[in-house]
């Protein structure tokens, strides 16, 4: 009977090693994040960003059993383990690539609900309870990096507020004798940033979209070759 390949073996063990060292630092980091105090207070009480939190220390957790069944099942040439590791990565990228369709297939009602996200945040620009003036200050900043104003339509995106300062400087306030020149409008007696932010939002997500292609890209291949090494072994214990 044919024996079990050394090279495929310990390749298996080191890939999954990786694996595994990967999803403890996920893990870690997004742990940390929960529950650090310093954390909390650089992001907010804003729950959809801890459920993001919540999401990563799933996809950590599951990471590092796959890891340590891969790891396990190669060096113990242990088939169950094998088997299981197979299983749940095989699940993993089934679950990819169905968010992947589903993503392509829902793209307007995703634009949709980001446009109805800008709105709610243009109600916070207008706004003055505490939360809404936080926001404020947040997106003055967001504002002067990107050199824009407003999220939909500008400078009336801050309605009364626009005459307040924020953080000690006009609201998108932009230089006309400067650099800046090109980038400046007029508005109710100030020079302001003409580009609306959700431009630059929206070029950003553009920007970024190949990259987030090519991070799934290069996760499925190498998913996929974790499914290949991890059959091929376990078929070659069978034969054992």
């Amino acid at each position: 009977m044919a024996g079990v390949s050394s090279c495929m073996k310990y390749s298996m063990f080191i890939f999954n090693f990786l694996f595994w060292v990967c999803g403890s630092v996920i893990l870690g980091i997004s742990i940390w994040i929960r529950v650090s105090k310093d954390a909390k207070e650089e992001f907010g009480t804003d729950s959809s960003l801890f459920a993001g939190v919540d999401v990563l220390i799933a996809v950590g957790s599951i990471i590092m059993v796959l890891g340590f069944l891969g790891c396990c099942g190669a060096i113990r040439e242990s088939r169950c383990m094998l088997l299981l590791f197979f299983i749940g990565l095989l699940l993993i990228l089934i679950l990819q690539v169905t968010g992947g369709i589903l993503g392509a297939v829902y793209r307007s009602q995703i634009e949709t609900s980001l446009n109805t996200t800008l709105k709610d945040d243009v109600n916070l620009l207008q706004g003055t309870e505490e939360k809404a003036k936080q926001f404020q200050e947040t997106f003055q900043k967001f504002q002067t990096e990107n050199k824009c104003c407003g999220l939909l339509n500008g400078a009336a995106d801050w309605g009364s507020n626009f005459d307040t300062p924020i953080g000690g400087s006009q609201v998108c306030g932009c230089d006309p004798k400067g650099e800046e020149a090109n980038l400046c409008t007029y508005y109710k007696g100030k020079y302001v940033y003409k580009m609306v932010c959700s431009e630059v939002i929206n070029k950003y997500v553009q920007d970024h979209m190949l990259i987030i292609m090519g991070i799934a890209f290069g996760l499925a291949v190498i998913e996929i070759l974790g499914l290949v090494f991890s059959m091929s072994l376990y078929c070659q214990i069978q034969r054992k």
